[in-house]
């Protein structure tokens, strides 16, 4: 028996989907997209898309849980986001770090791990020290790994992991013939993070933003034209119900006519 409480039911009634355990996706991607425009639509400030997204992630994570999807990574803060205007990096700021508080009982509650990737330089102190009590409270949790990317982009990560790389040549510590696929994987953030299956992106936009890119080179990519803040377990399910029946190839090929000629 666990011991995590399962997430409350949705409160619509509806009940997650009868799908194959192989037709699950391993790692869920989240480009959360949207909240600004949520709350302009609705004559709000900005700060309220923000606000009613937490509720979306933790409603999704819910529904990660349901089907039982492992891994998530949710991609809060960009390293092209400090771009945005002073007054709302300095909401983002505080607001990721009030998430991290505000959310960990249920992360508790629920059996959620919580991991953080980013850079540390120019990310505040507060919101480094909420993440990494996050991680340490919820380390021995093992229903979800919900990662949270603040301070994150894919190529700030493969540079990093580059640059790690090249110290260690340096010194002695790694033979340049030696370096393979497995060993990049290694130097990245969250090195224990398998690749992406399914990457939702939000708001109808299409396209990557940076996100994940080494994890997502075999990712099967879905753009829903719907506002983030939108967003609830039962348009995850739709989107899993949808990928179960893609068919993934990773590059390869199948000889129809010869599948049917027994060839």
């Amino acid at each position: 028996m666990s011991r995590f409480a399962p997430p409350p039911p949705h409160p619509s009634g509806a009940t997650v989907p009868a799908l194959d355990r192989d037709a699950i996706p391993r790692h869920l991607a989240l480009v959360m997209d949207g909240n600004g425009r949520w709350a302009n639509d609705r004559g709000l400030p900005r700060t309220e898309g923000h606000r009613e997204g937490e509720r979306a992630l933790m409603e999704v994570v819910a529904g990660a849980i349901d089907l039982g999807i492992p891994y998530v990574s949710a991609y809060a803060f960009s390293t092209e986001n400090w771009k945005r205007s002073p007054a709302e990096v300095a909401f983002l700021m505080n607001f990721t770090g009030d998430v991290m508080s505000r959310q960990l009982p249920t992360f508790k509650e629920w059996g959620i791990k919580v991991r953080w990737a980013g850079r540390r330089p120019r990310l505040w102190k507060s919101v480094i020290n909420r993440l990494e009590t996050a991680e340490r409270e919820t380390q021995d949790n093992d229903v979800i790994t919900l990662t949270m990317c603040v301070n994150y982009g894919g190529r700030a990560e493969i540079a990093d992991a580059a640059a790690a790389m090249a110290r260690d040549v340096q010194e002695g510590r790694l033979k340049p013939g030696s370096i393979t696929e497995d060993t990049v994987q290694r130097y990245l953030d969250e090195p224990q993070l398998p690749d992406v299956d399914l990457f939702l992106r939000s708001s109808g936009e299409q396209r990557l933003s940076n996100f994940l890119l080494w994890q997502s080179a075999y990712a099967e990519m879905m753009f829903l034209d719907v506002l983030w803040p939108d967003m609830d377990r039962r348009v995850l399910w739709r989107a899993v119900e949808d990928y179960a029946h893609r068919n993934r190839r990773y590059g390869g090929a199948v000889d129809q006519a010869a599948a049917t000629t027994g060839e």
